[in-house]
């Protein structure tokens, strides 16, 4: 079930939104620059590489993952929340949904462990493409999920070598999932656009140590609708892939925690804005100031923030004006039409 609340471009481009509630269900976008065709965006999931609630933790966020309140519950309900078999609320590892309606086509954006049940809970359609974005688990370990579902589909995924790897991420998946005959590799040098469902795609190449990653660009020829995604990175990215990056219509950015954990983390945090607010965690992921930072940095018309982990606080992590949903699908028309939006920043 989407959420989603109307919204005009006529209105504030700028908004003050955090992070979107653990639990509440399908994030789907839809938008175009001009009346007519649209892109929708499903946020399959938002998760990190644990996704909420983790197995086994026995922290306050999990516990009232697994059994909210019933006010809570209630009000998760209302708000569009997928709830589990036991009426608890979860986020799913990440994955991106990518429809174009102009040519009823289906691009995914990494492929989640929690592939088969995000594709069964949101009724999306299958993908004709896929892109990798690296070669974590929680970004790639779906792919395998397309035996049997699929005749055939073309992924997506850098050319570039890997000094820690010896292998592209391209190369990796390749030779990781060589036993599917359905699955076919196109290597792709980053910084340069390729075509694919329709949509022109760059990959931008992003900072996650030790391993290459990529965030991309996804922009539709026809209707000028553009979608940014981040990856997995710290906030300081190159300038080169700022500029490609820049003035989407949705941006999708990694926020793993609120900037003030980063206390806890053995190499504390990095890159911090002129109050002293790091926006970086450790090396490798942004933290929520962070992301919204980087939104700003990129003139982002809209912005969700996504790669959340169970460490958000139990009273953020499901309040919908501080956490994006844990997975959702937003309609959104473009400047002319009036846009519609779940939750976000807004």
């Amino acid at each position: 079930m989407g959420v989603c609340v109307s919204w005009s471009r006529k209105q504030s481009a700028r908004f003050e939104w955090h992070i979107s509630a653990v639990g509440v269900g399908p994030s789907c976008f839809s938008f175009a620059r001009r009346k007519g065709d649209l892109m929708e965006v499903t946020l399959l999931g938002t998760g990190d590489t644990t996704g909420t609630p983790t197995v086994a933790c026995k922290c306050e966020t999990c516990r009232t993952a697994r059994d909210p309140p019933e006010a809570l519950r209630r009000r998760l309900r209302d708000q569009g929340a997928t709830m589990t078999a036991a009426g608890g609320v979860e986020r799913t590892r990440f994955s991106v949904h990518v429809h174009n309606d102009r040519t009823d086509e289906s691009l995914l954006v990494d492929f989640s462990p929690d592939f088969r049940h995000q594709f069964l809970r949101e009724e999306v359609p299958l993908p004709d493409a896929g892109i990798v974005t690296h070669v974590h688990f929680d970004h790639l370990d779906g792919l395998g999920n397309c035996y049997r579902l699929l005749d055939d589909l073309a992924v997506y995924a850098a050319d570039e070598t890997d000094p820690e790897t010896g292998e592209s991420v391209a190369g990796t998946v390749a030779s990781d999932y060589a036993y599917l005959d359905q699955v076919t590799v196109h290597p792709q040098t980053p910084l340069e656009p390729f075509e694919v469902c329709g949509f022109e795609v760059t990959l931008v190449p992003v900072v996650h140590p030790p391993l290459l990653c990529y965030g991309l660009a996804v922009e539709d020829p026809e209707t000028g609708a553009k979608l940014s995604v981040s990856g997995d990175t710290a906030y300081d990215i190159p300038r080169e892939s700022c500029e490609v990056l820049a003035d989407p219509d949705l941006f999708l950015a990694d926020a793993i925690v609120p900037a003030d954990l980063c206390e806890y983390h053995p190499l504390g945090g990095a890159h911090h804005d002129s109050e002293g607010v790091p926006r970086t965690f450790g090396t490798k992921h942004m933290t929520r100031e962070g992301a919204l930072s980087l939104a700003d940095d990129l003139n982002a018309r809209e912005t969700r923030l996504v790669h959340a982990a169970h460490f958000y606080p139990a009273e953020e992590a499901f309040d919908r004006d501080s956490l994006p949903p844990c997975s959702h699908t937003y309609p959104v028309t473009g400047a002319e039409t009036g846009d519609n939006f779940g939750s976000g920043r807004k």
